[in-house]
């Protein structure tokens, strides 16, 4: 429980330079999928970043004053409801287990947070996010308000956690990473399970089924999130999920797919043929694919700005989208011209990564907290060691007059997951098959 509590004493040492108080913050909520049947229950990663605890219907409490505490509240023992639904630490255990200060019922939060708000300097916490906690907290509040007469205060002072929790989730400690580079390594193995099973003939939700399998063959609890499973012309859809239709030879497969292992995302996208052999055209774009992300990636070092490494993709692929005739030099003029009239937009047309960790699009600013002046955009912000990020360009080509016919139905993406080092970029996902000759090999 060391990082846990190293993570708590961290942000109370936040909270005491801003005058000290109250943070409070609960996890997920148990979701009903339908009748009385529930979704896996998945913990908030915000609560379990600083608690460790996986259990539902728990509330973290931070008390930054003369003595830091950390408590939790939780489910109590309950005999009955175990043997349905399985082991609950109760109060006591989870105290010492987790490494808390103290451990209360569930039940008694309202009460309790009512006598640590009195006259407390502020609160710490993010309304909105759970609309169940916002509801504990407003009557907790007026219970401070009804001793008025008293002398009873309440804080005069709001923070939203989530902004100090951010920077912090931002940077990666060592236990970290190692999670992600396992989570990586299994998605590794998956997508070369996809690639050697695929095959004309097939389904989508064939290939997404050896995904799944292979997640869980080695651990993994579930995947970080819908898997995209994507043949012929629905790797042109950025977000396809449906993984319904059969598989021609001659399609390229895209898959966007990633394993959860212990709370930590991996996000890895490949494009392959089903027939195990890249057509012409189809290596032709693959291999421009692969040359904008091979120029992002010399931008994911110490010092570069966040906007780089996409700004490096986009300039090698409007080249390529020139040279092969997608765009017309005789209407979009120049390479500068074709970028700055975001003329590639019509075959990229999203962004070349993100934040990645807890979550798959994890939390954490992309630009500077403050502009140069008031009028100014805010710049992207440095890239800094332990910043975890994705590498990910791609090229989507719709039938479309006047764009060769060759390219048609062509969509392609290559993603790698990134970590930030003083030695330079540290791939995660690195044995997954990324080159034409890896890829074909693996298709085999």
């Amino acid at each position: 429980m060391k990082p846990y509590s190293s993570r708590r004493a961290a942000l109370l040492s936040q909270m005491q330079s801003l005058g000290g108080g109250i943070a409070i913050l609960a996890t997920s909520q148990e979701m009903t999928r339908n009748s009385d049947c529930y979704f896996p229950f998945r913990h908030d990663s915000y609560f379990y970043y600083l608690s460790g605890f996986m259990e539902p219907e728990a509330v973290l409490v931070l008390i930054a004053g003369k003595t830091n505490q950390s408590i939790l509240f939780c489910r109590e023992k309950n005999p009955e409801r175990e043997i349905w639904d399985g082991f609950r630490f109760g109060p006591d255990a989870a105290r010492s287990e987790f490494g808390f200060d103290a451990a209360y019922p569930i039940e008694s939060l309202e009460t309790l947070l009512a006598g640590w708000l009195t006259d407390a300097a502020a609160i710490f916490h993010t309304q909105g996010h759970s609309c169940q906690l916002d509801s504990h907290l407003q009557h907790s509040l007026q219970a401070v308000r009804d001793k008025a007469r008293s002398g009873a205060r309440t804080p005069p002072l709001t923070y939203d956690l989530h902004c100090l929790l951010n920077e912090m989730r931002l940077f990666k400690d060592a236990g970290e990473i190692a999670l992600m580079q396992r989570a990586a390594s299994i998605s590794a193995v998956a997508h070369q399970r996809a690639m050697y099973i695929a095959r004309a003939g097939m389904h989508e939700y064939e290939l997404e089924a050896e995904l799944l399998h292979e997640f869980r063959r080695q651990g993994a609890q579930a995947p970080a999130y819908n898997a995209i499973v994507a043949a012929g012309a629905n790797a042109c859809v950025l977000h396809y999920g449906a993984n319904n239709a059969r598989i021609d030879d001659g399609d390229l497969i895209l898959i966007d797919a990633g394993c959860e292992f212990d709370s930590y995302a991996a996000d890895i996208t490949r494009t392959f043929p089903a027939n195990g052999k890249f057509s012409a055209p189809q290596q032709a774009m693959y291999e421009l694919v692969l040359a904008a992300q091979s120029a992002a990636l010399q931008h994911a070092i110490v010092g570069t700005r966040y906007i780089d490494g996409h700004n490096a993709a986009v300039r090698v692929l409007t080249q390529g989208m020139l040279d092969h005739g997608l765009l017309d030099k005789n209407q979009v003029g120049s390479l500068d011209d074709a970028i700055s009239s975001n003329a590639f937009r019509q075959f990229y047309m999203h962004g070349t990564g993100h934040w990645i960790g807890m979550d798959v699009h994890d939390v954490g600013n992309y630009r500077e907290a403050q502009a140069p002046s008031d009028d100014a955009e805010k710049p992207y912000r440095l890239l800094q060691a332990g910043m975890a990020l994705t590498i990910e360009p791609g090229i989507y080509i719709r039938p479309t007059k006047g764009v060769p016919e060759k390219f048609w139905d062509i969509g392609i993406r290559i993603e790698d997951d990134i970590i930030v080092t003083e030695q330079g970029p540290l791939n995660l996902s690195q044995d997954t098959p990324k080159t034409i000759a890896e890829i074909e090999a693996a298709c085999k």
